[in-house]
């Protein structure tokens, strides 16, 4: 019997720690990406990919807090021939090791791979940057939150080229 609430005590332990948050020597290091979380809307008002759009994307804490998660689904999109209206992607911040700045990767139907150094230049706005590459673009993706609603940019710089240009640029509201 006293094996039996010995073993039941240690079981109970182990799977009550599962859902506390990934936190380092710093704490919680999610904190500075913490006014991403929740669904938002998109609808799409600019940019040189010529396409309107609707939809959400999700940002959530998944793998026991160790990873934040962009989900998105598009709800209607109307843009030229060569653009996917059928798009598809995902987007994941993470930490190599503890006290190390916070990294992305994007994924997409198209194959494309994106990896990113990820900053938080103020309280509602995060950056991710890829590295620059003399064989193709360099991206860069920005989330800036006010109020209520969040703002976003995907933007591309061409090699040899000084400034950003915004492929598209979208805002929308939290949802309940």
């Amino acid at each position: 019997m006293i094996k039996a609430i010995i073993a039941a005590a240690a079981l109970a332990t182990a799977l009550g720690g599962q859902d506390r948050p990934a936190s380092g020597p710093t704490g919680d290091f999610w904190q500075s990406l913490r006014f991403l979380l929740g669904t938002w809307e998109a609808k799409t008002q600019g940019g040189s990919a010529g396409a309107t759009g609707a939809g959400t994307y999700t940002f959530q804490l998944e793998l026991r807090n160790h990873v934040l998660a962009r989900h998105t689904a598009a709800a209607g999109c109307q843009g030229p021939a060569d653009f996917n209206c059928e798009h598809g992607d995902l987007l994941y911040a993470y930490r190599d090791h503890p006290g190390e700045p916070l990294k992305a990767i994007y994924f997409d139907n198209e194959g494309h791979v994106i990896h990113y150094d990820v900053t938080t230049p103020d309280a509602n706005t995060a950056v991710f940057v890829s590295a620059p590459s003399e064989a193709g673009p360099q991206f860069r993706l920005i989330y800036e939150r006010k109020g209520q609603v969040m703002r976003g940019k995907f933007q591309l710089r061409a090699p040899g080229q000084s400034e950003f240009r915004s492929y598209l640029e979208w805002s929308g509201e939290k949802k309940p």
